[in-house]
């Protein structure tokens, strides 16, 4: 039975539609209006092709709703990447026209030719992890600029302002200690009791919401918490961003999606390595963090690491990076082992675990290649500490 290729060209209030057949010929457009009665319609519209495979772009933002109501429904979807769809759109000709018609047959177009695009799958666990900990995120950075700003207005209230470790119970003792007389004091100190009062209210926010990080990643099956310097809240960043880590071909191609792999810089065959400043930069914060854990703990295996590269006249941000890249290829076994610990027997296609942390870095001839160094062996950075 030939294949046809449902293309979504999602937006707040329509569905575009184009289904194509397995020669890229049209079959229907059409249009819904998205919201439950719309989806009935298009549910109905699309029972007269089968088999069938549905193209959405942007399944992790405004084709996310629709996406996974298609998944729950037992459809086949795939995520196209607006980028894809853009550059069919651009060489379909046309003079790369834009509407909803011509985006939803690109997407089409990309869906049926384009035989790597991930599948999208019912949201899971990973999900959850990865709300939790861009909430925690977001209530970090508020809970920051209260105190910046208690530090602000501290200043014309205390002499020498607030110690630089501020938090609820010293800001509280200090404007205990403070009783202006004039008028523009007193709004001064009722100000400053304000911002207090939203930093308690954020701390107890950020105490209930790393609770039920901790909570969640405790009943989830992995082991990245034994790798040193690993903790929930790094565990719960690390599954969110990660996924499904299937979707990567091997740990060079992780190291570049998490930014722990060079970067190339020029032409004519002679590029220039360089930092690379891409890449997923929550997650390479996160390695970051464990990098910096391992250092400064004198006992840790990635200090020894980081010595070691020292000693061969690497300087302190190259043994870094050096050590974020090994930290970065111990994260992606663990994941590969989880996944095969998850799938039972005959694990999970493409990946391996033989391949040590004492394996020499290769070289790769693409961006997704691992930071220059020595190839002697290292001491594994997994030990729990």
């Amino acid at each position: 039975m030939a294949k046809v290729v449902i293309g979504v060209d999602p937006h707040k209030r329509i569905n575009a539609v184009v289904v194509v057949n397995s020669r890229a010929q049209v079959l229907a457009r059409a249009q819904f209006v998205n919201d439950a009665q719309g989806f009935r319609e298009l549910r109905r519209f699309s029972r007269q092709w089968r088999p069938r495979t549905w193209a959405i772009e942007g399944c992790n933002g405004v084709g996310k709703h629709v996406a996974q109501r298609l998944v729950a429904a037992g459809e086949r979807v795939v995520d196209v990447s607006t980028r894809r769809a853009a550059l069919v759109r651009v060489f379909a000709g046309g003079n790369g026209r834009k509407n909803d018609d011509t985006d939803a047959h690109s997407i089409a177009l990309v869906g049926l030719h384009a035989p790597d695009l991930p599948a999208v799958r019912a949201d899971d666990r990973r999900t959850a992890l990865r709300l939790l900990s861009n909430r925690r995120r977001e209530l970090i950075g508020q809970r920051t600029q209260c105190v910046n700003r208690l530090h602000r207005d501290l200043v014309g209230l205390v002499a020498g302002g607030a110690p630089r470790s501020l938090n609820a119970k010293k800001a509280r003792a200090l404007l205990a200690s403070v009783k202006p007389r004039d008028e523009i004091g007193r709004l001064r100190r009722h100000l400053a009791a304000e911002l207090l009062s939203e930093l308690v209210t954020l701390d107890k926010k950020i105490g209930a919401i790393e609770a039920e990080v901790r909570a969640l990643v405790r009943s989830t099956p992995t082991g990245l918490p034994k790798i040193y310097g690993v903790g929930p809240v790094i565990t719960a960043l690390t599954l969110g961003e990660v996924g499904d880590i299937a979707r990567f071909a091997d740990r060079n191609h992780f190291a570049s999606y998490n930014g722990t792999a060079p970067d190339d810089k020029g032409s004519a065959g002679n590029p220039a390595h360089c930092v690379n400043i891409k890449g997923n930069r929550k997650l390479n914060h996160a390695i970051h963090m464990i990098a910096i854990t391992q250092i400064r703990n004198r006992n840790s295996p990635g200090r020894a690491y980081y010595e070691r590269k020292l000693a061969q006249s690497k300087t302190k941000k190259e043994a870094l990076r050096a050590l974020k890249r090994k930290i970065s290829d111990v994260i992606y076994r663990q994941l590969v082992a989880d996944a095969q610990l998850a799938m039972g027997p005959g694990g999970q296609a493409g990946t391996t675990l033989t391949a040590s942390v004492t394996d020499p870095t290769p070289t790769a001839g693409t961006s997704d290649k691992p930071q220059p160094g020595p190839t002697e062996n290292s001491t594994p950075l997994a030990s729990t500490g």
